[in-house]
């Protein structure tokens, strides 16, 4: 947990800190020396400067995990945290660093049994492939209300109420695994992430 928070600290300062040729970003020095000092302020920097970079991940769950490895460092006491979580911060974490660099952290040996990393990719891809469809629209890319995203796109005709209902069991099940409140081994079936990937085949017509 401690390495990979690591590493999740490691690749925002690196993207953060760019040159403005490649990413793009707005940051001075002085700005960026000053964001560098904390977790929340990297966060609160990436989603200033780097919105479109977050589909498909939530900072609010980035930095709920920073915290739990927090208090492992420093209040530990011996103890450690569920693989489970662990497994979930990780497959975070890689998805994070896709979007900032566009390729995979980790590449697994074995993809047609991560059905934990599948789900979250599907996930992400999916959100990706609707603020896409939104923007050339020129509609506001509902980032932080995956709900609100499917109802709109009920609304608009493009997924049915049956598709909408699923879609909205599909992301209860992908917060509460992420949240840490439930072993995605007991939740997460492979055909979620089928299903989340036939709906971005769909959309992406």
């Amino acid at each position: 947990m401690i390495s990979i928070d690591n590493a999740v600290e490691l690749m925002i300062k690196t993207f953060l800190g760019l040159p403005k040729r490649v990413t793009g970003l707005q940051i001075t020095r002085t700005q960026y020396q000053e964001v560098s000092e904390s977790f929340p302020k990297l966060l609160d920097a990436l989603e200033q400067h780097a919105s479109d970079k977050l589909t498909g991940i939530n900072l609010g769950e980035i930095e709920w995990y920073h915290r739990l490895r927090n208090q492992l460092y420093h209040q530990g006491n011996g103890l450690t945290v569920e693989r489970s979580k662990v497994e979930v911060y990780a497959k975070l974490a890689d998805t994070l660093f896709l979007n900032l660099f566009g390729v995979p952290l980790v590449r697994e040996s074995d993809s047609k049994h991560d059905i934990l990393g599948e789900f979250i990719l599907a996930w992400a891809n999916f959100e990706r492939t609707v603020a896409s469809r939104m923007e050339s629209k020129k509609e506001a890319r509902p980032l932080y209300n995956p709900a609100a995203m499917v109802a709109k796109l009920v609304v608009d005709g493009l997924l049915t109420k049956s598709d909408a209902q699923h879609l909205d069991s599909i992301r209860r099940v992908r917060n509460s695994v992420v949240h840490g409140a439930e072993d995605y081994r007991k939740l997460v079936k492979p055909e979620m992430s089928q299903f989340l990937i036939h709906l971005a085949e769909k959309l992406a017509r």
